[in-house]
């Protein structure tokens, strides 16, 4: 099988119906299978009463967020540095980090002048549309 294929495979797979698929053609094997769908949410609302506020903790501060379900790297190249590390501080618009999808590299932008306090993700783990990516610190 081509590569181009394997994509269009893929991409059936991905909007049918099928949760699992094996496929053999000779010496070349495929196996497919989707996450099992969540269950659906209960109807009923029940009301939570509202928690005293508290100071903001490390999980509230503001944080550089994943534009779009990808990959996370930290620099432009394995053998060279990260864009931004704990401590640097960065200006506004300045790139801190990539997210790779559909072998696309998207840059993601600083969104103000500020100092990044933390990366909360691994070179080459995978980050959901919205997830935070790093925390920072407004100069």
């Amino acid at each position: 099988m081509t590569n181009q294929e394997i994509y269009d495979l893929m991409a059936r797979f991905d909007t049918s119906g099928l949760q699992k698929l094996k496929l053999s053609q000779g010496d070349f094997k495929i196996e497919l299978e989707k996450a099992a769908p969540a269950p659906a949410a209960a109807s009923a609302m029940v009301p939570i009463p509202a928690a005293p506020a508290a100071a903001p903790t490390a999980e509230e501060a503001p944080a550089v967020t994943a534009p779009l379900v990808g990959t996370f790297y930290a620099a432009p190249a394995p053998e060279q540095p990260p864009f931004a590390m704990p401590g640097d501080k960065v200006k506004k618009g300045q790139t801190v980090c990539l997210i790779e999808a559909m072998k696309t590299m998207i840059e993601v932008p600083a969104p103000c002048d500020c100092v990044i306090e933390e990366v909360l993700k691994a070179n080459g783990e995978l980050a959901a549309f919205g997830e935070a990516l790093m925390r920072y610190r407004p100069c």
